[in-house]
Order: structure tokens, then sequence, then C-alpha cells
């Protein structure tokens, strides 16, 4: 099959290394990690990016993201299946399954957390909060405030004179998802965690949820949108749904 993969470029390695594995013909488009920081821009972008694909032979246009802060509750699939995977943002992607997810937030709810490609892709937007929707919503209007008015690294500097960072985080985690050398990122985990008095931990990354979107291997695990369907949010353990 030939698929259409809309991928945040902080799933960009795991998702070529699985498409270069994949048995299926994948066509990747990375879209700026920054329009997180804009829920409404990213949903805008993404459906823009759904039309486009609608002109071409794809078999389905897949997505690799979570529900992500709502940025993807409203998607419309047009003329071909839009597939998306039950997770509520990237670290279920990194983790492999909303198990695993759900047992590391229950756990470790005050985890920051590090992933090569979030780091590397830092694109100044000032969107260097952890990776995740389990952050809290004060602590992140706060430092966006700050960002706004005295650029990132006054911002982090800021926040962390006001001990805003120890008061939300107290474990730090690199994620290893084994398909590159992560030694640098994970080095600056570490010394962050030190900085900041945290306790630090390396966990390993399970790429099977994006392994099996790009090999079509669609179980209970992914959302699979009809043609003429919109994504919703359900409030339970399947995080989204759809409806005409």
């Amino acid at each position: 099959m030939w698929f259409k993969c809309i991928t945040c470029e902080v799933t960009a390695r795991i998702v070529y290394a699985c498409a270069a594995a994949s048995p299926n013909i994948i066509d990747i488009e990375l879209v700026q990690r920054g329009l997180h920081n804009q829920p409404d821009n990213l949903r805008k972008h993404l459906q823009t990016l759904i039309d486009a694909s609608e002109n071409k032979k794809y078999d389905a246009v897949l997505l690799s993201y979570g529900l992500c802060g709502q940025a993807t509750a409203g998607l419309r699939a047009r003329n071909r299946p839009l597939v998306i995977p039950r997770a509520h943002d990237c670290i279920t992607l990194f983790l492999g399954s909303r198990d695993r997810y759900t047992t590391q937030f229950n756990n470790h709810p005050g985890t920051y957390w590090y992933a090569q490609d979030y780091i590397e892709r830092d694109d100044g937007s000032g969107s260097s909060l952890s990776l995740g929707s389990g952050m809290d919503t004060n602590i992140q209007s706060q430092y966006q405030e700050f960002v706004d008015k005295y650029g990132q690294e006054n911002a982090d500097y800021l926040m962390e004179v006001m001990g805003a960072w120890q008061q939300h985080y107290q474990r730090a985690v690199f994620i290893d998802m084994g398909v590159s050398d992560g030694t640098l990122v994970e080095q600056q985990a570490q010394n962050e965690s030190i900085r900041r008095g945290w306790t630090y931990e390396k966990i390993s990354g399970d790429v099977s949820l994006v392994k099996k979107l790009l090999d079509g291997n669609w179980e209970a695990d992914y959302l699979i949108v009809p043609p003429g369907e919109s994504v919703v949010m359900t409030y339970d353990e399947n995080v989204i749904g759809c409806k005409v």
C-alpha cells in the first residue's frame, strides 16, 4: 500500500526508521514542533496537509500524533481513511503503548521527559517545556509569558530562580529509542537533573506503535476515521473516536 504519513518533528527519527523497514510505500511530511504551542493553528495546518493529500493516490493518510492538547480533535478525513494512534501525546508513541504511558504518569506524575528529536530540533519557539500533555497548565502559561516578554534563555533562568521547575517536576527521564546515538541528549538530561535537583532515569523506548501504524497493522490501538467523518475526544481509555 501507499501511505502519506504526517508527523511532528519530535518523532522524525523513529518514523523514518520504521518507514525504511515497512513493506509499504511511505511519503513523510514533517511538521514543526513549535506549532504545539498553538493547538488551533496546529489543527488548521494538519487539516491543510490532509486536504492536500487528497489529489494523490494514497490508500490512507497516517498521523504520527496523539491527541496533543486537542490539536487533532476536529480533523476530518476527506476521500480516504485517516488513521491515528489512540494516544494522549507523543510520550505514548515513544513508550509504545497506552498501558505503559498510564503506568508512568500514575507512578511518576512530576516527570520531565527528554527525547532526541525534541531536543535536537529546538526551533527557538520557546517550547522547551517537558514533552507530553502532563504539564501543569499554570506553569506552562507562566513560562510562555516569560518567553514572550524576555526570551527563552531568560525565561528558563527566571523559572529556576523562582523554583518553579522544582515545584512541578521531581524526575528527569531520557527515552532511548535505540535508532541512533542519543548520548549528547542523554548527557543534557543528566546535567539538568543535577542542576535542578531531580532524580534521573534512562528508560528504553518502544517503536511498535509507530511501526504498526506504518505497516498498516491497525488494531484496537488505532482510530480509523472513515471518509467524511472527523476526530472527536472520547474522555475515556479510547482517547479519541470519530463522528460524521
